[in-house]
């Protein structure tokens, strides 16, 4: 089996899926039966989603000369909608932190940016990203990128967490919102075949297919996101490819997950 140092990923940690859930729980409003997801599945459809402003910005430790540590942050907010805007700072924030024994010392970019200028070293960096990943006027699905490096590493740590969020009841789903009741082993199961596709269209693993599986078996995976053709599946480096792969995406169209969505995120019948 090869080596899969956990310092060379950057997971999604318990924090953040903590407030996540908690969004959830205590967020309330109206229910229907409408799809979330519209008929017309085009790029047109990010124009009626949310009203977004970036935060970008770069900056090097304060009173330092020559080679400095970096911190860059390309990130979004959103005006009016301030829990969606914190959710993203503190996700953020959150994802730089490796130690899973003790909890981080900082719950935002502002924390973050104090810990990181007091415990770098000069050549250290450290690159925070949020996007849009799809939205209409229901939905804001948010893709959260975050890649650290530190002195002596033979290569940065990266991680990626999509968020999906439904703009009227202010709430951030989990994979459980999404999949229809009891739907887990369906879900699974098209992500197993999504995964076989992609291997098929992969030369590397086409060359020892055998070998390949044994030293990159199929896992399945709760970092998923709505999109307009279907659900997007990202992984993190190291869980089904070698580093040098970067972070694989796997695509379940929409009409593989008819009885596995919940109906209100399928696109509704012709």
């Amino acid at each position: 089996m090869p080596i899969r140092p956990s310092s060379s990923i950057i997971r999604p940690l318990p924090a953040v899926l903590a407030l996540t859930l908690l969004l959830a729980a205590c967020a309330s409003g109206p229910k229907d039966n409408l799809s979330l997801i519209p008929a017309q599945l085009d790029q047109q459809t990010s124009q009626e989603g949310v009203f977004s402003q970036p935060v970008k910005w770069t900056r090097k430790q304060p009173g330092c000369t020559g080679e400095c540590a970096k911190l860059v942050v390309d990130s979004l907010a959103f005006p009016g909608r301030p829990r969606l805007t914190a959710l993203i700072d503190h996700a953020l924030a959150s994802m730089t932190w490796l130690d899973t024994q003790r909890p981080a010392p900082y719950d935002s970019l502002n924390g973050y940016e104090a810990y990181f200028w007091k415990t770098a070293s000069p050549r250290d960096e450290t690159d925070l990203v949020a996007r849009t990943r799809y939205r209409n006027s229901r939905l804001t699905v948010v893709e959260l990128d975050a890649s650290q490096y530190r002195t002596g590493m033979a290569h940065g740590m990266s991680g990626s967490q999509f968020l999906n969020w439904d703009n009227q009841t202010e709430k951030a789903l989990t994979i459980d919102n999404l999949l229809a009741p009891g739907a887990r082993p369906a879900f699974d199961q098209a992500l197993r075949q999504a995964h076989a596709d992609w291997l098929k269209n992969s030369p590397a693993a086409r060359e020892d297919p055998e070998n390949f599986a044994r030293m990159w078996p199929f896992v399945s995976s709760d970092n998923v996101a709505l999109t307009d053709t279907g659900l997007v599946v990202k992984y993190q480096p190291y869980e089904i490819a070698p580093y040098a792969w970067g972070q694989p995406e796997l695509l379940i169209p929409y009409p593989r997950l008819s009885g596995i969505l919940n109906p209100k995120f399928l696109p509704p019948s012709p």
